[in-house]
């Protein structure tokens, strides 16, 4: 008998209260706050498909809920996909996972294949962008395809069962980590990736979830965001620029001064000398491309876009001063390509129709940031074949449970029309605006984590929109 089926039927028979088994901790927060929680661990199949499959033990650090009434568990959903759900609670946004307390045990939940819920090793390909040498889009994508199929072979040499990293198999975990807490149902809470995965679990897992929030969502067809909407996200961007005289009197054009810098780029590269730690320096040929993944990396909230718009800004003005400081961040002199097995899985399996795709290359050839805001996908789409889930999984779900919807309008990576179109299929929708916000909301006001709390609470919300404060687009983040 396989050890699954051995697992499944040890699992009928042990009450909650054997099952879940956990570890006193004093979990430490990065601002040094400390606080007493337990860590706990279950097993899951990594392919529930396979009867022979071996198992994944998945990890969880639980906060005990303080109020007097607490409800479902209510579990953290982190980003990415590859983010660890118990790397956020140390990070900024602990206040607000220790004020969530108050309506249930909170879960900062590591799903599988990140964090502590991860045994895969991240793939060093042999393959590498050459840093001096001019490759076009086609080139860029090719080598990135030959370094999926590379790492799929390494990592199914050492016993990975690919097949098991989805988010149909990540939100089937979601039901046993509440059978395993001893829950009748649980509460979501996620952002960005994590929303993509709680749409399929209201889907997938019909009664037993409670309620969700989902901030900057991502639908299950928006794997690849459409170049139109980043677009859109610019013409925002420079709406509110436009409001700092300062600002606007230095960027009084973005969407101009991005597609100057591309084509004089694209027509004549610039060779750069990038400065090593050992003082001496490493050539490095700056191509549109490179601008363009820029864009992509830097527009997910205002702070960030503004050093984009300084950088385009030197740039077009031949000062490569800034270019040089981003790459000495982000980038190692004849690196190789490096994939983790859990995002690149999981990016492919969710995928893009047909459809979608015939229309994001037609955008692509003419946006701001081209094919990049989600590379290297689409780049790598269909490189395994038989991985993608198919059109019936990227459908909106279809529910009544309630659910809050936070929505940033200065969001560059999750579109506020494409979020409601990734909702469209719930019928409790809060729907709530944080004007001025980007992708990353959740600590940009008190007056979000008051929403969730009403939210929680089952009372109406005191407002459809909250306003932040923008950032000051002529001063740098870092």
């Amino acid at each position: 008998m396989s050890r699954l089926i051995l697992v499944l039927i040890a699992s009928l028979f042990l009450l909650p209260s054997a099952m879940a088994q956990e570890t006193e901790i004093t979990f430490t927060a990065q601002s040094g706050e400390t606080v007493t929680a337990y860590e706990g661990r279950f097993d899951v199949p990594e392919n529930r498909a396979d009867p022979d499959s071996r198992m994944l033990s998945l990890a969880y650090v639980r906060f005990p809920a303080t109020g007097e009434h607490p409800g479902a568990p209510i579990v953290y959903l982190s980003g990415g996909p590859g983010g660890s759900g118990i790397g956020t609670a140390r990070g900024r946004r602990f206040p607000l996972f220790m004020a969530m307390r108050e309506f249930g045990d909170v879960i900062a939940f590591d799903q599988r294949g990140t964090g502590a819920s991860n045994d895969i090793e991240r793939c060093v390909s042999a393959q590498a962008v050459p840093d001096a040498e001019a490759i076009d889009d086609a080139e860029y994508a090719a080598l990135y395809r030959a370094a999926a199929e590379e790492c799929r072979a390494i990592w199914e040499s050492q016993g990975v069962d690919l097949r098991g990293y989805t988010t149909v198999e990540s939100a089937r975990d979601l039901s046993d980590l509440r059978r395993h807490l001893g829950a009748d149902q649980v509460t979501l809470w996620g952002i960005s990736y994590g929303t993509h995965l709680a749409l399929a679990a209201i889907r997938e897992l019909p009664g037993e979830i409670d309620r969700a929030i989902l901030a900057s969502v991502e639908g299950l067809d928006q794997t690849v965001k459409l170049p139109s909407r980043t677009d859109a996200y610019f013409a925002r961007l420079q709406e509110a620029v436009n409001t700092q005289p300062e600002a606007a009197a230095a960027y009084p054009d973005i969407a101009g001064m991005m597609r100057r810098v591309q084509a004089r780029l694209d027509a004549e590269p610039v060779l750069l000398e990038f400065p090593l730690e050992d003082g001496s320096t490493a050539p490095f040929l700056l191509q549109r491309r490179l601008m363009q993944q820029a864009g992509s990396m830097l527009i997910a909230d205002p702070g960030s876009a503004a050093f984009l718009l300084a950088l385009y800004s030197g740039v077009d003005q031949g000062d490569y001063s800034l270019t040089l400081a981003l790459l000495q961040r982000i980038h190692t002199p004849n690196e190789t390509i490096t994939l983790s097995a859990m995002s690149t899985a999981m990016d492919l399996s969710s995928g893009i129709s047909d459809e979608r795709l015939a229309r994001f290359e037609a955008e692509a050839e003419n946006g701001l940031v081209g094919r990049y805001l989600n590379s290297p996908m689409p780049q790598i789409r269909g490189v395994w074949e038989g991985f993608d889930l198919g059109d019936a999984f990227r459908q909106p779900p279809v529910s009544d449970i309630p659910v809050l919807v936070l929505t940033g309008t200065l969001d560059g990576r999750t579109y506020p029309g494409a979020q409601a179109e990734a909702v469209s299929g719930l019928s409790n929708v809060t729907h709530i605006t944080v004007v001025n916000a980007g992708h990353n909301l959740f600590m940009t006001s008190p007056e979000v984590g008051e929403a969730m709390a009403r939210f929680m609470r089952g009372e109406a919300a005191a407002s459809d929109t909250i306003t932040v404060d923008l950032p000051d687009f002529t001063a740098l983040p870092f």
